[in-house]
């Protein structure tokens, strides 16, 4: 009997922006799920499932055998350090903090050559990896919300260009609007900032001061954005 496979909320939004066809890189595979899924349905012409370490590398291969996928070249290594720009024209990178991401499209400038497809899944400090494509040649074409296990993440989808965020935009998103999570994430982000801004008042330190001041200007941003996704969805007053 065929084994089944089914995809985490955030995978299968992923894979749903996966280009046909395409020749995928897919970066901490973990369990090799993403590129096991798309070889099994056909939707991709091979895949290079990279990983740091070697356990969660060997598993990926253990997956992929178990589940019948072929066409997947396993490799250990650091991001995309031995996986060159004409290996791939789309490359994942879901599950790791925004700036291990930055860091990792850092390392591989060939990335904002203007001929590959970034899928981005920040679990974490999203608005720093906005922020490094904002200022690393880098443009975000559209950008999503997922619900998985309860939480609410941003999925990405970036690639060579130019684009200018504001505050608030680099915190939750240019793509808020029409997205049905949209407002619960803003109030996500609302929240965690007040606490900042109350704790940097508690402080004694002179310059805390000054940064209690940028974070007000980005919820100033964040509350004007939570104002317009009501009103595009006819939920204000």
């Amino acid at each position: 009997m065929e084994k089944h496979l089914e995809l985490s909320p955030r995978l299968a939004l992923l894979a749903g922006w996966v280009p046909p066809g395409a020749r995928l890189a897919d970066v901490g595979t973990d369990h090799g799920f993403l590129p096991i899924w798309l070889r099994l349905h056909g939707r991709i012409a091979c895949a290079i499932a990279s990983d740091l370490r070697p356990g969660p590398l060997s598993r990926a291969r253990e997956n992929a055998a178990e589940y019948g996928a072929d066409g997947i070249d396993f490799r250990l290594c650091d991001g995309l350090a031995d996986i060159g720009a004409e290996a791939c024209d789309v490359v994942s990178i879901a599950g790791m903090g925004g700036e291990n991401i930055a860091a990792i499209l850092a390392a591989a400038p060939w990335t904002a050559d203007g001929h590959h497809t970034l899928l981005l899944q920040p679990q974490s400090r999203a608005e720093t990896l906005r922020s490094f494509l904002m200022d690393h040649g880098y443009a975000i074409r559209r950008e999503a919300l997922v619900e998985d296990r309860g939480h609410v993440y941003p999925v990405l989808e970036a690639g060579a260009g130019e684009m200018k965020l504001t505050p608030g935009q680099l915190w939750c998103g240019a793509h808020l609007t029409g997205d049905p999570l949209g407002e619960r994430y803003l109030i996500e982000k609302i929240l965690q900032l007040q606490s900042v801004v109350a704790g940097l008042n508690r402080s004694a330190w002179p310059g805390d001061r000054a940064r209690a001041d940028g974070v007000r200007d980005i919820l100033t941003d964040l509350l004007k954005m939570r104002e317009e996704w009501r009103h595009a969805n006819g939920t204000g007053n």
